[in-house]
């Protein structure tokens, strides 16, 4: 009897610390960042944001130009059709739908150029946070960070299992 109970009091205890060791092992740490409020505060994002202010300032007033000029033809336009000849009126006419056309260009060509600047001088400083993140995840031993700003995982551990090969063949399974 007294041997019964040593051994389930040893089975007790042995079960104890073998629950805690498993729970230890699986206490996840997680975090989350704000990627929108650290893409703010990382060194070169206001040398960025000014120069692409700058470039989006010269095309603006590049483009109130080719608006005032075309506005200054059109008005003249109204002002004289009645007084100009029939192919003078139709040359005017397709001189005002050439400066459209340019100007739409324009805006296109300027909207473009602007976006690839911004892609060009953000897209460093967003790798330079992707590694700060995965630097911070690897130095706290966090399992995974979520990204507040996107909803996505912003890191996850080396040590993690891809699951993908296992969700896969068991849907094969349940596919039969």
């Amino acid at each position: 009897m007294m041997a019964k109970r040593i051994f389930l009091s040893a089975l007790f205890i042995i079960s104890i610390v073998f629950i805690n060791n498993i729970s230890a092992q699986t206490s996840d740490k997680i975090a989350y960042i704000n990627s929108i409020e650290l893409l703010e505060v990382i060194p070169g994002k206001v040398a960025a944001s000014r120069s692409i202010s700058d470039l989006n300032q010269k095309y603006k007033d590049e483009l109130a130009v080719m608006q005032n000029d075309y506005n200054n033809k059109y008005t003249d336009f109204l002002a004289n059709q009645n007084k100009l000849a029939e192919s003078i009126k139709l040359r005017r006419m397709q001189e005002l739908y050439e400066l459209e056309q340019n100007i739409n260009r324009f805006m296109k060509v300027a909207q473009e150029d602007v976006e690839s600047q911004e892609a060009q001088l953000i897209a460093p400083l967003k790798e330079r946070l992707k590694e700060a993140v995965n630097q911070v995840g690897i130095e706290q031993g966090f399992t995974c960070i979520y990204d507040m700003a996107n909803p996505a995982i912003a890191f996850i551990t080396p040590n993690a299992i891809d699951a993908n090969p296992m969700v896969k063949a068991k849907l094969q399974q349940t596919r039969r």
